[in-house]
């Protein structure tokens, strides 16, 4: 993988050209094996604490990690093209738009000892808004070449917070088109709940449950963008300890082997459905 500048990641991407990439302030990372009509994207993945914010911080390591979503590139890592954050969403959140991307409060708990400075505030912005420059090439150039596109929007939560019983998978729709996507979503939510994990876990899968699609990524795609559905997909974290930090490597490489089959069939049939 090698460093690049943002103009260089756009220019590639406007050539054609295959690359994979992280971008030269380390804030993202971007793979292109081969120019297809999917996305899977990753935005929560990262755990990247800039330094010089670790001591004004008054959540812990642990705290951040709850909530951010690890894993979920792993799980789509072998797809053409996979577009990641690397910074935590407790420095600036890629899911929410530019004006509250920097949270004061997180999960009801102050963030900041002392409040962030504007020069604080403008570099972490600053990498917000050149991740989005990226996803708006990118979507541009694959509307352009295949007309209609599907991204994979992948997301985790925790599920031992909720006082209910919550599905294993849930989808959030309510920033898409129904009438033109509802099919196409009830499809994906079906082949969600086919997965068969390993320890006993009973696969269950909703539509808007727990969440309701309202993040900034589906929702910049899907006002910038008229041809590119944008499928907002969340596991529980079935596949970890949310109490301790332990991962589960046997489910999540279980999720990853049998979203290697159900991506390229939702995939097929978005395309079939398309025509």
């Amino acid at each position: 993988m090698h460093k690049r500048s943002l103009d260089d990641i756009i220019d590639l991407i406007g050539s054609g050209k295959r690359f994979e990439a992280v971008s030269d302030d380390y804030s993202f990372t971007l793979k292109i094996d081969k120019y297809v009509p999917f996305v899977c994207g990753a935005v929560h993945d990262g755990h990247q604490f800039r330094k010089e914010l670790w001591n004004n911080c008054l959540h812990t390591e642990y705290e951040r990690w709850y909530e951010e979503d690890p894993c979920t590139k792993q799980m789509v890592q072998s797809f053409p093209i996979v577009l990641a954050g690397c910074d935590s969403r407790f420095e600036y959140d890629l899911n929410r738009d530019p004006e509250t991307a920097i949270f004061d409060t997180a999960w009801g708990k102050q963030l900041w000892k002392k409040p962030l400075s504007e020069t604080e505030k403008s570099l972490s912005l600053s990498k917000h808004s050149n991740f989005y420059k990226v996803v708006h090439a990118l979507i541009a150039k694959l509307e352009a070449d295949f007309t209609d596109v599907v991204v994979f929007d992948m997301h985790s939560y925790n599920w031992k917070r909720w006082d209910r019983e919550v599905p294993v998978w849930n989808l959030g729709t309510s920033n898409l088109d129904m009438d033109r996507y509802g099919n196409l979503v009830e499809s994906w939510r079906a082949k969600l709940e086919s997965i068969q994990l390993p320890n006993g876990i009973q696969t269950t899968s909703k539509i808007n449950d727990t969440f309701y699609g309202k993040g900034y990524f589906l929702k910049y795609i899907t006002e910038n963008f008229g041809n590119t559905l944008v499928l907002a997909t969340e596991i529980s974290k079935i596949y970890c300890d949310e109490l301790t930090g332990i991962i589960f490597p046997e489910v999540v490489k279980s999720v990853e082997d049998q979203l290697k089959l159900l991506i390229p069939a939702m995939v097929k049939e978005f395309e079939n459905a398309s025509v």
